[in-house]
């Protein structure tokens, strides 16, 4: 008689442990690492598009992304935000991508944020110089170097 009422208790906490063990496994934290299948240049060439098509919020999003490993995506971020007239965080992103890739268009963005400020012209000066000297073939960094030292002597 003893043998059977072990035996009929045993399948019971059997279940009963199964079914804890399901519902344990069920309240675990599981960590998912979702890979991106774009390439930095890939979010950036969407992003393109994107602005491309007005939809700045969504470029903006696609740069951010490709910021995290492709420094020129600052550069691509400040247009956005200097479309948005959001100008100080624009500023921001260009001083970003000066500083880690010291491309000319850079200098050149922010030298004409400044002009359209109206303020920091010596500044803006002086980055359009840097834009020119980096990029002397470059038109419209002449350009912008030259509307600002117009500016900047008509206020003088």
């Amino acid at each position: 008689m003893e043998k059977n009422r072990i035996l009929g208790t045993s399948p019971f906490c059997l279940l009963i442990l199964g079914l804890l063990l399901c519902l344990a496994s069920c309240s675990l934290p599981r960590i998912l690492v979702l890979n991106d299948p774009l390439t930095p240049q890939e979010h950036i060439n969407l992003g393109v598009s994107y602005e491309r098509s007005g939809e700045l919020d969504a470029a903006l999003k696609e740069y951010e992304t490709a910021s995290r490993e492709l420094p020129i995506a600052y550069l691509y971020m400040g247009n956005v935000l200097f479309q948005k007239k959001d100008l100080e965080r624009a500023r921001v992103a260009y001083q970003d991508a000066i500083e880690r890739t010291d491309d000319p268009r850079a200098y050149n963005n922010l030298a004409w944020l400044y002009y359209t400020k109206g303020t920091n012209l010596d500044e803006a000066e002086r980055l359009a110089k840097k834009a020119v000297e980096l990029a002397p073939d470059e038109g419209e960094f002449k350009d912008t170097l030259r509307m600002i030292t117009e500016k900047g002597t008509r206020k003088n």
